[in-house]
């Protein structure tokens, strides 16, 4: 029996690094009179829970470097984890500007390296200040950033690298994935993984979700988020309740 259901947040219940609509804000209501809630994202917590106009619900970012609680009594987020990885930032920058000049992606408008806190990184194809609708149409099927992966995870041997966004590859020190952030979560929490359903759109090769999507968890994939309630309405389908309401 499902108890916990799990979303990713950019392409599942939103457009990327855009705010969550209104439609899709509704089916997270009506899903949680039945289950219990939580993201799984690969940005900060603070980002997430920004981007979802502050929604109740409990997140885990950064690939599971960070966890946060909702508390109710005050509508913030509580940063209950904040794992920091070292990183060697003078020899990421290097690799990576190889790996540009190797595959041509060396003009960028602002940052070419994102180097963060926890200890991530993203590799930002088109640069950090590239315009949205640029990003947008940069790599659309990602098969410009499929065609590198193998390439970019020889290079980054420490990391767990995915084709991240729009635009950009990210990286998250080994073990962090969304796989491992929700099984901690699971054991954490009291939930076998056959009470577990995620939801995702990035369970393809190279996608954040695939590491999820290839395990014992449930999965229910999300090709557009603006169908968001066709995906997910087999899980309100139980005695003659739709996303609609009791019939």
């Amino acid at each position: 029996m499902t108890k916990l259901i799990a979303f990713d947040l950019d392409g599942t219940l939103t457009q990327h690094k855009t705010p969550l609509c209104v439609e899709n804000r509704r089916i997270l209501d009506r899903l949680g009179e039945k289950y219990r809630l939580l993201m799984v994202g690969a940005g900060q917590c603070g980002r997430i829970f920004s981007q979802m106009g502050e929604y109740p619900i409990d997140i885990i970012g950064n690939y599971g470097m960070q966890y946060s609680r909702y508390d109710a009594a005050t509508g913030r987020q509580v940063m209950l984890r904040d794992d920091r990885v070292p990183c060697d930032r003078a020899s990421v920058a290097e690799r990576i500007e190889r790996l540009r000049r190797r595959y041509g992606f060396e003009e960028y408008v602002g940052e070419g390296v994102e180097l963060h806190p926890s200890g991530c990184v993203t590799f930002p194809l088109c640069g950090t200040g590239a315009a949205q609708s640029v990003k947008l149409s940069f790599d659309p099927d990602r098969s410009r950033r499929r065609a590198i992966l193998g390439e970019v995870r020889r290079t980054f041997p420490e990391f767990n690298v995915f084709i991240g966004g729009s635009s950009s590859f990210d990286m998250a020190p080994i073990p962090y994935d969304k796989y491992n952030a929700l099984d901690r979560y699971c054991r954490e929490n009291g939930y076998s993984h056959s009470e577990v359903v995620f939801v995702g759109d990035d369970y393809g090769e190279g996608g954040n979700d695939a590491s999820v999507y290839r395990s014992d968890f449930g999965f229910v994939c999300v090709d557009d988020y603006r169908r968001l309630g066709e995906a997910v309405a087999p899980l309100l389908a139980v005695e003659g309740e739709t996303l609609l309401g009791t019939k």
